[in-house]
């Protein structure tokens, strides 16, 4: 399961990553713990406030994905990725600042606010050099699947453990030192990426005019249905079903009569199910199968939402968010490894920024809609819907299998795969021979 670690760069980042990401979780729940603390006391609608802080934070990479997967298919990757991390130590540590001076005014949520969107923007180039960058990290192609799931389980391991930690220190110190506690993480993966060796690519992305490659990377992404299908199933998914984070609030105060130990081991329950749907995927040894368990996977997270929306106990909320969030690992994480297995090299920073839009660019609108839906319908009846419509999403997806199955199969036959891809699609984490490359 850790073969990809014996790569010097991957190790390096993951080491990094790892301090990194629990402090980024812990942002992200101590900013929705601060701004429904602040609307609340203030009177305002809270609910809608949450739902536009999601949307601010996410929206940017709905209108500047595209254009940054082709500057990502132009630009050297590595030192991209130590300017983003940059500018993410700044973003935490201007977030705290707010956070210390934080009184009940709007002023507060609206600089909240605007940090959220700067954010953003830092996301929008950092997801597609974070994804296409790590296929670089890795000198054994066949090595790939196991490094994107080995990375997904460090994802969600600091998912588990930044939440439950940023709880307890909400409760004792504040939201701002979960802020602080964040920029200085950042430190670590900056010091990481600065030890890395990554050789400079041979043949990097021509000059032309950034309207001509955009449109390029459009026509092949969304001309191809493997490709197309699963970035509309990964938006879909982002866009309905992704917006319960944002409404875990209201669910740990006025549902389930909880405060922010509460709300983190509600985040923290979401992980571990997380967690495992990784190393579920880390530890298979063969692609049999693997279209229906990504059909599985969607059913099971839309169902999950559904039993969430209509659990009045912590409990069973803890069992459902297990499911949730081990349905939602391993659907994001098989399309992630699809995508950058089935794309060709010069175009991969554009596709990969394509999924960022589907994956991050749809939740804010899903957000600022289940903001929008819990004001009048309440936070339940709004999850309910957004599992109803995943679950609609995976039978979809289903239907069509066999079609993206005879699609994907000459792709493998050339890669030389031929008897696996034979009996289905490839996996997130299974594509263990040969080189991909």
């Amino acid at each position: 399961m850790g073969r990809a670690l014996a790569h010097p760069n991957y190790r390096l980042f993951f080491i990094g990553q790892g301090i990194s990401l629990i402090g980024t979780w812990m942002t992200r729940v101590a900013t929705g713990w601060l701004v429904f603390r602040l609307a609340s006391a203030a009177g305002l609608d809270y609910a809608f406030l949450l739902g536009l802080v999601g949307f601010a934070g996410q929206v940017p990479a709905f209108f500047l994905g595209p254009f940054a997967g082709v500057l990502v298919d132009r630009w050297d990757r590595h030192r991209l990725l130590i300017v983003t991390q940059v500018l993410s130590l700044v973003q935490s540590s201007l977030l705290a600042w707010v956070a210390f001076r934080a009184e009940a005014t709007s002023t507060a949520i609206w600089h909240i606010l605007a940090l959220s969107v700067f954010q953003g923007v830092i996301n929008s180039f950092d997801m597609p050099a974070r994804q296409v960058l790590l296929r670089e990290m890795i000198e054994r192609k066949e090595d790939l699947p196991n490094a994107i799931a080995l990375n997904s389980s460090l994802v969600n391991g600091a998912r588990l453990v930044g939440p439950s930690v940023a709880g307890i220190l909400i409760a004792l110190t504040g939201e701002a030192w979960c802020f602080v506690v964040d920029a200085v993480s950042y430190v670590a993966v900056v010091l990481a990426l600065l030890a890395m060796k990554i050789p400079r690519r041979d043949q990097p992305l021509q000059a032309a005019p950034l309207g001509r490659h955009l449109a390029e990377g459009f026509r092949y992404a969304f001309g191809f249905a493997p490709i197309r299908a699963l970035l509309l199933l990964s938006a879909l998914i982002s866009c309905m079903g992704m917006p319960y984070s944002v409404l875990l609030p209201i669910f740990a105060a006025d549902v389930l009569q909880g405060g922010p130990d509460a709300l983190g081991f509600l985040t923290g329950a979401s992980g571990v199910g997380a967690l495992a749907g990784a190393l579920y995927l880390a530890s298979r040894r063969t692609v049999l199968g693997l279209g229906r368990v990504i059909v599985l996977a969607t059913l099971v997270f839309g169902l999950a939402l559904v039993g969430f929306g209509l659990s009045r106990t912590l409990w069973l909320s803890l069992l459902l968010m297990l499911a949730t969030g081990f349905g939602m690992m391993v659907q994001l994480a098989a399309t992630n490894t699809i995508l950058q297995t089935i794309a060709d090299e010069d175009k991969r920073g554009r596709v990969m920024s394509f999924y960022s839009m589907a994956f991050l660019g749809m939740a804010p609108f899903g957000s600022l809609l289940a903001g929008l839906l819990a004001g009048r319908i309440g936070a339940p009846n709004t999850v309910l819907i957004g599992g109803v419509a995943c679950v609609v999403g995976g039978i979809a997806f289903a239907l069509n299998l066999p079609r993206i199955r005879s699609l994907v199969r000459p792709i493998y036959s050339r890669l030389g795969i031929v008897p696996e891809v034979a009996t289905g699609m490839q996996s997130a984490s299974e594509l263990t021979r040969p080189p991909a490359d």
